[in-house]
């Protein structure tokens, strides 16, 4: 396996890279370009449905995304990827094509523990991005408090995704 999975995929393991094309929004005003024309690539970590109960906003990908996706329709930018990792390379393909190809102009995380979980080396990542011209941003809003029922619709939606549970 090259670490790349496919649109939308669930699961994963270490080095991999998930990615999706989200219906949703993305950080700062880049000077050549309308904000509407900033486009962002939201990096979620995958994490273990077995880490649940220890940080469950580590295993919710959706919930990470919601707080970028929001972030980003703040500043009125548009989020057109998600990449759901877990320690993958700095370096790696699936990271720097999209930006490469034009069609990513920064990247945004909810917060350094998820930057931390998805990428082996943060530190390299944003050194990358420096070299590369990239801007890393955080969203930092605050992640919601889990309830057990909440916990539960976690645990649900991730558990079932072949018996036809869409998350609802």
């Amino acid at each position: 396996m090259d670490g790349v999975g496919a649109a939308n995929a669930q699961g994963g393991a270490q080095g991999d890279a998930r990615g999706e094309t989200p219906d949703g929004a993305g950080s700062h005003e880049l000077p050549d370009r309308a904000r509407g024309d900033v486009r962002v690539a939201v990096i979620a970590s995958f994490t273990p449905l077995e880490e649940l109960d220890g940080d469950p906003f580590l295993v919710d990908t959706r919930s990470q995304y919601a707080m970028c996706a929001r972030w980003a329709a703040d500043k009125g930018y548009v989020v057109s990827r998600q990449l759901v990792l877990h320690q993958l390379p700095p370096d790696h393909h699936a990271l720097w094509a999209d930006v490469e190809a034009g069609h990513v102009d920064f990247f945004v995380t909810p917060n350094e523990r998820v930057l931390a979980r998805a990428l082996a080396s943060p530190v390299d990542f944003s050194a990358q991005c420096e070299r590369r011209g990239v801007r890393l941003e955080t969203a930092g809003l605050d992640e919601p408090v889990y309830s057990a029922s909440m916990k539960a619709g976690v645990h649900r939606r991730l558990s079932m995704p072949t018996a036809g549970y869409d998350g609802c």
